[in-house]
């Protein structure tokens, strides 16, 4: 009896193990059925003299160029408090080709930044782009869309 007891909770214990195994790295970066994106990272900050630089990294994953991105952004500082609501062009960003944008904001220190919050999209030209948008953060400074 204690045999197939013992037996009984190996399999329980490996039945758990195999449950909470990762992903394979193919479905994590995307794999073949992932839906075309434009990837909008938070790439890193800048303390200059007066201003925090805020670089993002945005890779168009679409079939087409994107002629206009423009995001309604707000600034929340460590505590979650909204710090200022602003706008961040983006530009253009063509088809399967990296580009970083930065932007200095005034009277910003970096330590006090939290979040980026993407409160909305005011322009997405082609139309419909937006539903494609994808966000991500390299640093302690989480975007969230």
């Amino acid at each position: 009896m204690m045999k197939t007891n013992h037996t009984v909770k190996g399999l329980v214990t490996a039945t758990a193990f195999l449950v909470v195994q990762p992903l394979p790295i193919f479905a994590e970066e995307g794999g073949a059925d992932a839906s075309p994106s434009i990837s909008v990272e938070m790439n890193s900050t800048l303390q200059l003299e007066g201003a925090c630089q805020l670089t993002f990294m945005l890779t168009n994953g679409l079939e087409a160029d994107v002629d206009a991105l423009v995001f309604e952004t707000v600034l929340l500082n460590a505590e979650g408090a909204v710090d200022r609501l602003t706008l961040f062009d983006m530009r253009d960003l063509p088809s399967g080709t990296p580009r970083v944008r930065q932007f200095n904001v005034p009277a910003l220190a970096c330590d006090d930044l939290g979040q980026v919050l993407i409160n909305g999209v005011a322009e997405c030209a082609p139309e419909g782009c937006a539903d494609a948008l994808t966000y991500s953060s390299r640093i302690d400074v989480e975007i969230l869309g």
